[in-house]
């Protein structure tokens, strides 16, 4: 089979000839840049300076060498993008290694060792402390309460940091020939034989957040539901619009529409099943009967935390694939999860726990995890194989390696 294949008829829940792997095709399965830096050192090879295309998370946009070394089967569509040396400025990571930026964004260091990143009018959006790894939001539009009408929507979200220093291709979406550019690059990078994914948030609960704040939003969803579904459709306006667009430019030839919204926790889902299916729910299900009826591309959402309560729900309205699969948390136990909905949609993550085993373990124990998960997700399709979200900096590069070694030893493959 060609990576493509081999991807699609996991989504079709048939066993593919190997199980097929995605390391970094999306920002929230892939590598810090600080680790991504370790591992080329590990490897012995440095094909060009790491590209940090995620700057909020920091980051780094695989190399095609990789790529190749550990057989990987999908990338993003945004990987086709900022491929000029002139796109890029060389920095220093916060451990000191080197890498680059993308040329727009220029964040500034104060004397308070604190990482600034402001838009055109100077307004600070966000911060990265003396030893953190990532970028926090210190600006939330709405966060003194819901304007009379939401007219000012639109500027109101290029203010958080997730609109203002967006991932390619969104980054260059100012462009004047970018629709028909994006179908260029998506129809070149086809043919390279991988799976394809472009990322179009059409975040809903998460928007909230963004604009109101965590704490103010969870509120809002039991005191003023009625403000909460004025905001969503004003959101689903503006989503549906972008949604049409690249269904009509690039849904014959992608193959996954990535949909994104952290429902759960550690302990269980932000909200009641009950307020999920009033709120979210009908408007997830437009979402995905938009891309289905006008695409070919298979629906896809990124999902933290234990959502175990919401994943009936989420299958229901449409969603084919969930991500990352966050088996550390509450009611997430592989084989449950496997045993109740394995039918019904593909597991995309859920390989090995990243913030316990990957980082902490030794290679034999990221081995032994592996091999476990992949004795529970293979049988009967329906996966793809990623760690639990993105390797952090601390996950040491011999891990990594051994991660990919007990993939290959358990596909049988060299």
């Amino acid at each position: 089979m060609t990576s493509r294949e081999r991807i699609l008829s996991a989504i079709n829940h048939q066993e593919p000839d190997r199980i097929p792997i995605d390391f970094g095709a999306t920002p929230s399965s892939g590598i810090s840049a600080i680790a991504y830096n370790n591992l080329k050192k590990h490897l012995g090879i440095d094909p060009r300076p790491t590209r940090v295309y995620d700057v909020v998370q920091q980051l780094a946009e695989p190399d095609e060498e990789i790529l190749r070394l550990f057989k990987i089967d999908v990338v993003d569509i945004g990987r086709a993008y900022s491929d000029k040396p002139s796109d890029w400025c060389d920095i220093r990571l916060a451990d000191g290694s080197p890498a680059q930026y993308p040329a727009w964004f220029r964040p500034e260091l104060k004397d308070d060792g604190v990482w600034y990143a402001s838009d055109s009018s100077e307004q600070i959006l966000a911060k990265m402390p003396p030893g953190a790894t990532f970028f926090d939001q210190t600006f939330f539009p709405y966060i003194d309460g819901y304007p009379d009408n939401l007219k000012g929507l639109p500027l109101a979200m290029s203010k958080s940091m997730w609109a203002a220093f967006p991932v390619p291709p969104w980054s260059k979406v100012d462009d004047e020939n970018f629709w028909p550019d994006l179908r260029e690059k998506t129809i070149r990078l086809k043919e390279s034989g991988r799976a394809t994914i472009i990322g179009v948030g059409c975040n809903l609960f998460e928007w909230g957040t963004f604009l109101r704040r965590m704490d103010n939003f969870l509120m809002d969803l039991i005191m003023e539901p009625e403000k909460v579904e004025a905001l969503l459709d004003a959101l689903m306006e503006s989503h549906l619009q972008t949604l049409e667009k690249v269904c009509h430019w690039i849904g014959d030839v992608a193959d996954f529409v990535k949909f994104g919204d952290d429902l759960g926790m550690q302990n269980g889902p932000f909200m009641s099943p009950e307020t999920y299916r009033q709120l979210f729910k009908p408007r997830h299900t437009q979402l995905c009967d938009f891309a289905k009826k006008n695409s070919q591309m298979h629906t896809f959402l990124h999902s933290c935390g234990s959502i175990y309560q919401l994943l009936p729900d989420l299958i229901e309205a449409g969603f084919e694939v969930i991500n990352p699969v966050q088996t550390n948390t509450n009611d997430m136990d592989p084989m449950r999860l496997k045993k109740e909905f394995g039918k019904d949609v593909t597991f995309w993550g859920g390989g090995i726990e990243t913030s316990t085993v990957l980082n902490l373990g030794t290679t034999d124990e990221v081995r032994e995890m592996v091999l476990r998960r992949l004795e529970i997700f293979a049988p009967g399709g329906g996966f793809v194989f990623n760690t639990i979200h993105n390797i952090l900096p601390d996950v040491p590069p011999a891990n990594i390696v051994s991660m990919f070694e007990a993939i290959n030893e358990f596909n049988g493959v060299k």
